[in-house]
């Protein structure tokens, strides 16, 4: 496990106990991490504060990534609060149902615009706000989540996938822009996970049952072992890596037949 002890993490995207960005957090705080988390409306602020009770001395801020006045807001406040940023992790990603449910040459316009805006352009204006933060702190390190539908065609997941590959993208040119500032930025592409965002995508149980069977070690992950991986990404282990994507699927992304 990374010692984080006295860093100072930003978590953007944690809904409820089952999401991957609660499991990070719960894995960075374990490690000696003070957590700031966000919520986009009042409508999901009880839910966020009642886990981050869970945390020691967290912070818990509002913010809706697709408004430039909300991030400059929480910008505002983590350097009031917490006076530099060692980590960012961004866990946002959003479809609207119908285009998980139509063919993927029905996606609307307007469903297309946004998913690309939740789940890609968030982590370039993440980036751009937490960077100056974490200049005051030498460096740091920034990490999304994504998938394998950004390569590869799984059923329903549509328009979700181009918005993976789009983020995908974006790690690696946000690698190159901030490199010299220090400030890394990686990606986790996990294997399957039945969380609440997971249950949107009809037929989520077949895809789990596909990799439990041709996995190289024969079963789908677990949040914990995300985590993990995510620990490794965020401390000083992986301190010479950047624009990479690792995959954590067991396996399953170097299987052919």
């Amino acid at each position: 496990m990374a010692d984080l002890a006295g860093k100072l993490g930003l978590i953007v995207g944690v809904a409820n106990k089952r999401s991957i960005s609660w499991a990070i957090a719960q894995a960075a705080a374990a490690a000696g991490a003070r957590i700031a988390l966000t919520y986009p409306s009042e409508r999901l602020e009880e839910n966020v504060r009642e886990l981050a009770a869970k945390l020691e001395n967290p912070l818990v801020l509002p913010c809706d990534v697709t408004k430039d006045e909300d991030l400059a807001a929480l910008a505002a406040s983590l350097d009031r609060e917490f006076g530099g940023l060692d980590f960012l992790v961004h866990g946002v990603a959003f479809a609207q149902a119908a285009e998980l449910s139509s063919p993927f040459v029905q996606t609307s316009r307007e469903g297309f615009r946004v998913a690309l805006d939740v789940s890609a352009y968030s982590l370039i204006s993440l980036a751009r706000v937490a960077a100056p933060l974490m200049e005051k702190r030498g460096g740091g390190s920034i990490l999304t989540l994504t998938y394998l539908g950004s390569q590869r065609v799984f059923p329903n997941y549509n328009v979700m996938g181009v918005a993976k590959a789009a983020l995908e993208a974006s790690v690696r040119y946000l690698a190159s822009d901030l490199g010299a500032r220090n400030i890394r930025v990686n990606a986790i592409s996990a294997g399957p996970i039945k969380t609440l965002a997971a249950s949107g995508i009809s037929g989520f149980s077949s895809i789990l049952q596909v990799y439990r069977e041709r996995a190289p070690l024969k079963r789908n992950v677990e949040l914990a072992e995300v985590a993990d991986a995510a620990m490794f990404l965020l401390g000083a282990g992986s301190r010479a890596v950047t624009g990479e994507i690792l995959l954590v699927d067991a396996g399953y992304h170097i299987v052919g037949l």
